[in-house]
């Protein structure tokens, strides 16, 4: 914008009318009662403070700083105002209103980010975040967190401005690409019913919203199954050392985060990219590699890749007893060869698996002929021993849930377990809810959808005993469940080998129940002669 040349700085009374507010201001809401007391102030002691103008070529000035001013002084109808005129190029007077704003009055935070934004875009003369912080008097992390506001999506700045969703909030959505915004805007707020027709929408805390992408989005790199630095893997996307989506490549804004978790990828659909041309390339480079599976269920006919019931994995941890040691996974036999996951998770790693149905080792078949007896012994023995095992794992699970003290509020409890519910597997579920009473679906959603609903009826001694329940269930699925197990009865000091002395004598009681034959009722005995 051109300006007239004046030379000093001039004090002077000028017209409201000779007056026009910049398009620059970074201030863009006024609030109604904050501008009403204002104008009173102003009736009775008149503009204290003059405000910062430039001229314009044409007639009149343009408004720098004291916008606030300048409204209130109109609802007063005052006719004229105390004005300082200052001589500034477009990038002072940026700079200015800036810097005024932020004395004055504290402004959205969407606004202040859009003036740091406007400022650093400026060719003449060049901005850096470092120039901007000291010119405002701020850090340099904290002028890159307002910057990083300008990448949310409309949607979030509506939520914003509307004060749906807090600057908190606001700053973790622009760390997400455009992409997933949506659906973590979403994850930030949580639908309660209470009697009315429509559910109330609740602000869930910055530290849910937190949970939720660090369980749904952000994806730890140094778990990745492919080269981090190959950027011929996805041409598009390029190398992850490169990357702007890369927690590490922007360190004022995630620097607290590496500490916590290290590097990050904040884009879950370039990961899986990524994952996918990783198993194509492998798969290419050595078609032996068997093709398996760690999700549950059976394939479609024809798939290359072994659904779990058609392999066994082994690994490569060392046996921690004699007993362990006798376990096929522990083993290593003549058919063991390399693998690769393609379906459920871990896909992409590789593992040593034997897919040979029947080798003795990992896939014992029935033995014919005299033995034939001994091995049925011996398979009902096993049998036997890992139902003990699964009720008593069950009766000290119960236990140690009963031992659980409640510490969390009930909203935190249930939205962890929910959180937990989504990524456990169905028969854990199943276990889960039987701990509680749930023995059978209840309606179309299943037992899922029963033991949810159990979850909002529950008090928060419940929620607790069920949010450590869960959370052995979910260690145990990747470990050594008796090992697991044990570790929580010592935690919560349940005696789990009394349990398991009392289980054996209930199954021992069956047993002998079943071998007694029943009382032979007289009358129906002579009826049958």
């Amino acid at each position: 914008m051109e300006t007239q040349v004046i030379q000093a700085t001039e004090y002077r009374n000028v017209s409201l009318a000779l007056l026009n507010e910049s398009k620059t201001n970074p201030r863009r809401t006024f609030e109604e009662t904050a501008l009403k007391e204002l104008a009173d102030s102003i009736r009775t002691q008149g503009v204290l403070s003059p405000l910062l103008v430039r001229p314009l070529t044409e007639k009149g000035f343009e408004i720098i700083a004291g916008a606030r001013r300048y409204r209130a002084a109109q609802m007063a109808e005052t006719p004229t105002v105390p004005v300082r005129i200052v001589n500034l190029s477009d990038a002072e007077a940026l700079e200015a209103q800036l810097v005024e704003n932020l004395v004055r009055s504290e402004i959205h935070p969407m606004e202040e980010a859009q003036g740091f934004r406007a400022l650093l875009d400026l060719e003449e003369p060049k901005y850096s975040i470092e120039q901007i912080g000291a010119r405002v008097g701020k850090s340099q992390a904290f002028v890159a967190a307002r910057l990083k506001l300008t990448d949310l999506v409309p949607s979030s700045v509506d939520a914003f401005y509307a004060d749906d969703i807090g600057v908190g909030h606001a700053l973790l959505l622009a760390k997400l690409p455009a992409d997933q915004q949506e659906d973590a805007l979403k994850a930030c707020f949580k639908e309660v019913y209470n009697g009315a027709s429509k559910p109330a929408r609740i602000l869930l805390p910055v530290r849910n919203l937190q949970f939720w992408i660090d369980s749904n989005i952000l994806l730890v790199l140094k778990d990745a199954p492919f080269n981090k630095r190959d950027a011929q893997l996805v041409p598009a996307a390029g190398s992850c050392a490169d990357c702007p989506k890369r927690t590490g490549h922007n360190k004022l804004l995630f620097g607290d985060d590496l500490g916590r978790h290290g590097d990050r990828c904040t884009d879950p659909n370039c990961y899986q990219a990524k994952v996918s041309a990783h198993v194509a390339t492998a798969i290419a480079a050595k078609p032996e590699l068997v093709q398996i599976s760690t999700a549950y269920g059976g394939q479609k006919e024809g798939s290359p890749v072994l659904p779990r019931n058609k392999y066994t994995a082994i690994r490569d941890d060392k046996p921690k007893s004699t007993d362990e040691a006798k376990r096929p996974e522990f083993k290593v036999c003549k058919f063991t060869t390399e693998a690769i996951i393609t379906e459920g998770s871990d896909v992409g790693t590789i593992h040593k698996v034997c897919a040979n149905l029947t080798c003795p080792v990992h896939h014992p078949q029935q033995k014919p002929g005299r033995d034939e007896q001994r091995w049925k012994a011996d398979q009902e023995k096993q049998r036997k021993e890992q139902a003990i095992a699964n009720t008593t794992g069950l009766h000290v699970l119960a236990a140690i849930g009963s031992a659980v003290p409640v510490r969390l509020l009930k909203r935190d409890l249930l939205f962890i377990l929910e959180r937990l519910v989504t990524v456990m597997e169905e028969n854990r579920i199943e276990t889960l809810a039987r701990q509680h009473g749930i023995r059978q679906k209840r309606d179309d959603g299943g037992i899922k959808k029963a033991f949810a609903a159990y979850l909002h009826r529950a008090d928060e001694g419940t929620l607790s005993r069920a949010l450590v329940e869960s959370g052995i269930l979910l260690a145990a699925t990747r470990g050594n469940p008796s090992a697991v197990l044990k570790e929580a009865a010592t935690t919560y000091k349940v005696d789990a080998e009394a349990i398991a002395v009392k289980v054996k004598q209930e199954f021992a009681a069956k047993e002998k129940a079943k071998k007694t034959p029943l009382p032979v009722n007289k009358k129906t005995a002579k009826k049958a002669a």
